[in-house]
């Protein structure tokens, strides 16, 4: 009897113990260190430095010390990068036995030569308007503008050109105007107004909205 009962208490024990134990990766590395430059002999922390893992969407930056820490897996590719330095890519060793790895990264700048662009101002306001009146404007030139000013061209710019800060402003007093206009009755509406009415059956005998529907 005590037979019966030792052994499948043992075997319960044994199932529970494999299943509480606690599957630990052993490629996973807290990966610390910092961040530095170059200045003369010494060795400046840099701060904000992108810290990120290559081909992940897992990264960080360093704080106001140069330092940063990020847990990877050995063989991950760590990318440094900051404005104005050069991008470093390093490995982290596949051969360290311990589950911390700590470096000193040095960034080296990065010169951008950029083309060379002269300004020359205006001498005066005077001499902007002698040039403008002495400008040659030949007949292309007056036909581009009065394409550009004209009322179709201005129409379509209007309908896609969004109102500044005093335009939505009128148009919103205009509105409130309004409406104090028709306070505590009904606003008029065009269905009760006989010349609406009128206008309608007029469009309507000389076939518009039968051409409407044809064009469509």
């Amino acid at each position: 009897m005590f037979r019966k009962y030792i052994l499948p208490l043992i075997f319960v024990t044994a199932v529970t113990s494999l299943f509480g134990q606690k599957v630990i990766d052993t490629s996973l590395v807290q990966f610390s260190g910092m961040v530095v430059i170059e200045e003369g002999d010494q060795l400046i922390p840099l701060p904000f430095a992108n810290v990120y893992i290559k081909s992940t969407y897992r990264g960080t930056y360093t704080n106001l010390d140069g330092f940063f820490t990020i847990v990877g897996k050995k063989g991950d590719i760590v990318v440094f990068s900051s404005l104005g330095y050069k991008d470093i890519e390093y490995t982290i060793p596949d051969t360290i036995q311990e589950s911390r790895y700590t470096i000193y990264q040095i960034m080296s700048a990065d010169t951008f030569m950029l083309p060379e662009t002269v300004v020359y101002p205006w001498p005066s306001r005077e001499y902007f308007t002698i040039e403008f009146l002495a400008m040659d404007v030949n007949d292309k030139l007056q036909q581009q503008a009065e394409e550009n000013l004209s009322e179709r061209t201005l129409a379509r710019i209007a309908e896609y050109t969004p109102s500044d800060g005093l335009g939505n402003s009128q148009n919103y007093f205009r509105q409130k105007a309004d409406s104090y206009v028709y306070n505590g009755q009904l606003k008029p509406q065009n269905i009760f107004n006989p010349l609406a009415w009128a206008k309608f059956f007029k469009a309507w005998k000389q076939g518009k909205f039968k051409k409407q529907d044809e064009d469509k």
